[in-house]
Parts: C-alpha cells; sequence; structure tokens
C-alpha cells in the first residue's frame, strides 16, 4: 500500500489524521477538510448548518477564498462552534483560504488577506495559497472573468508578497493552487520559502501521477479538491461517482463510491475537500482510516480513463481575446 505519509496526530474530538506540509514542528494538514466554494449556491442558514454538522462530526479543516464569498460565515461559523462547546478553541480548526486573481499583484497580496482576515474575525489563517496561476485586472473577486483583462504576472514579486505575510505571521503557511509542475519549477527557482501545499483537481478519473511524484519529491504536500468529481450539470454524467470500476469495488467492500475515491485518494498521501449538505454524508467521507484497498483494486483504479474537470477556461467568459497565452496560465499538466 502506498503509504500516507500521515503524522498520525487526530484533532482534539476528531478521528481525522493528518499530513505534514510546511516547516518541521508546524501544524499539520487534517487529511479530510470541509470545502466552501458551493457556499455561494446556499442561503447563508443552510450554510451555518453544514459548517456546524461538518465540526461536530470531526472536520478539523475548513477551506474558503476571496473568491468564494464563504469567509464571513465561516469566521462565524467557528466563533460559534467554540460558543457551543464543538471546539475548544479557534486554534482547533485548520483554516485555508486563497487570494484570487484580481489581487495577485504584488501590493494587493498582503490587503487582499488582511481582508480576508477581517471577514473570518481571525489573527491569522493556517494556509494561504495563490489561488491560479494568473494575474488579472484588479478589481473585487468574480469570475467569470474577461479574458482581455489578464495581464502577465509577476510570480517573483507575488510570491515574495506571499513571503512576507508569513513571516507576518498572518499566515502559518502559505502555498498555491492549480499549480502544474512547470509552474512549481519556476516558482522554486527563486522561493525563500519553499509552498507548502499545492491544492489541486485530484480523484480516480484524473490522478495527476507526473505532479503527484514531482510534490512528493519537492517536499509539497497536495490537497485535492472535487474528490468525487465535482458538481455536473444534469445531462453530465459524474465520471467518478459512475464509474463502474469504483463500483464493483465498493459493493465487494461494502462501502460507498465516494469512500472508495476518498481511500484512494489518501493513499496516494494526498489530502482532499469534500461538500455535502447532508450530516451523514460528511460522516461517511471521514470513514475511511481503518481499512485500505487492496493491490488489485489499486491496479483497476490506476486503469480508469483520464477526464479532467477544471481548465482555465471554466473561469473565464466565453468571448474575448487574451494578450497572454492561456495555455500559460492553465492547470492542465503539458
Amino acid at each position: 500500500m502506498a503509504s500516507p505519509g500521515s503524522s498520525g496526530r487526530c484533532s482534539s474530538r476528531s478521528r481525522v489524521p493528518e499530513f505534514r506540509a510546511g516547516p518541521s514542528g508546524g501544524r499539520g494538514v487534517p487529511a479530510v477538510g470541509l470545502g466552501t466554494a458551493s457556499a455561494r449556491f446556499m442561503g447563508e442558514d443552510d450554510f451555518r448548518v453544514v459548517l456546524l454538522a461538518a465540526l461536530e462530526v470531526g472536520y478539523r479543516h475548513i477551506d474558503t477564498a476571496s473568491v468564494y464569498g464563504s469567509e464571513r460565515v465561516v469566521g462565524e461559523g467557528v466563533a460559534d462552534a467554540v460558543r457551543r462547546g464543538v471546539l475548544k478553541s479557534r486554534e482547533e480548526v485548520f483554516v485555508t483560504t486563497k487570494v484570487w486573481c484580481t489581487q495577485c499583484h504584488p501590493d494587493l497580496v498582503l490587503p487582499s488577506l488582511m481582508e480576508s482576515l477581517q471577514n473570518l474575525q481571525m489573527e491569522y489563517v493556517d494556509l494561504y495559497l495563490v489561488h491560479w496561476p494568473m494575474s488579472v485586472k484588479p478589481s473585487k473577486p468574480h469570475y467569470p472573468m474577461k479574458r482581455e483583462y489578464i495581464v502577465p504576472m509577476d510570480l517573483t514579486k507575488v510570491w515574495q508578497a506571499m513571503e512576507e505575510c508569513h513571516r507576518l505571521g498572518l499566515a502559518k503557511m502559505i502555498g498555491v493552487s492549480n499549480f502544474t509542475t512547470k509552474k512549481l519549477q519556476e516558482l522554486l527557482t527563486f522561493a525563500k520559502i519553499p509552498p507548502a501545499v499545492n491544492q489541486v483537481e485530484l480523484n480516480p478519473v484524473w490522478q495527476q501521477k507526473k505532479l503527484l511524484e514531482f510534490c512528493k519529491e519537492k517536499g509539497i504536500h497536495v490537497t485535492a479538491y472535487h474528490p468525487l468529481g465535482g458538481k455536473y450539470k444534469t445531462s453530465t454524467v459524474n465520471p467518478v461517482m459512475n464509474s463502474d470500476v469504483l463500483k464493483e469495488i465498493a459493493e465487494a467492500k461494502g462501502k460507498s463510491v465516494a469512500q472508495i475515491s476518498l481511500r484512494w485518494i489518501y493513499e496516494q498521501g494526498a489530502s482532499m475537500l469534500t461538500t455535502s449538505t447532508k450530516r451523514e454524508r460528511l460522516k461517511e467521507n471521514i470513514e475511511i482510516f481503518d481499512w485500505q484497498l487492496s493491490d488489485d483494486d489499486r491496479l483497476k483504479i490506476s486503469q480508469i480513463p483520464q477526464h479532467k474537470k477544471v481548465s482555465v477556461l471554466s473561469i473565464l467568459c466565453p468571448d474575448g481575446v487574451s494578450s497572454v497565452e492561456l495555455s500559460e496560465v492553465d492547470v492542465v499538466e503539458a
């Protein structure tokens, strides 16, 4: 079995193990966390219920971003959980947020984090990420974005601003999201503080073998988004949840397809972000640590045809022309 690389420690009142990331002695990244990108499609009260339920069943990683519009409710929800005794303190939760493309400019990175902290009503975040390897004309975080507003990204100075956020103690760790091996190689040539985490699309139908191996070699922890394939329009079949291979393994093991996908990710040494509005599903998604896949299961999964959902086109308006070559800011491995 592939070693998960977990620290083996569990947070208080949580059965979720943690992965080491960033400087030694730092806080681990919980193996399963709650993603909040879909919060903008929910009412605030409904989202608060989901957040509290996740914390009650044992989630200790909450992932948000400036562009999600969920930071304020996340902060309020964590504070409420502390008041209710679900959490001992804010320190018990690992909080991630991200700087969006419209703030991915050297002079806007720190102000963006300060605004996020104000929204969260927190003194620091555990992890601050560059959300996308792309800069767009400054404006409020939003998408889709106009292609003509894409500008060349000064990654060196943007990363220096990220390092300053860390030095100020406002971000315990810094990292990136949607970075390919090519972009990571570029970043590592000048980074004084290497990225602790790379958050990317990862699941059995988009296995990212090249990227996983590169990140392992460089000591960069990988966090998976869309671990269950992500949301699809009703006319599109979700290739993870409808995978015959995963269904067959799930039936043989008495597990759900979701659990098979999540367990596979965990065995790659990656943490993951799940989303559900149902308490029983939230609980099910963290019941993946006391069993394992067989060698035969892993072989079958390794042969699943690959299908990527997210690309740069998904966050851009369909019309317009960019002065920056889109392949340079895309998230598909060459």
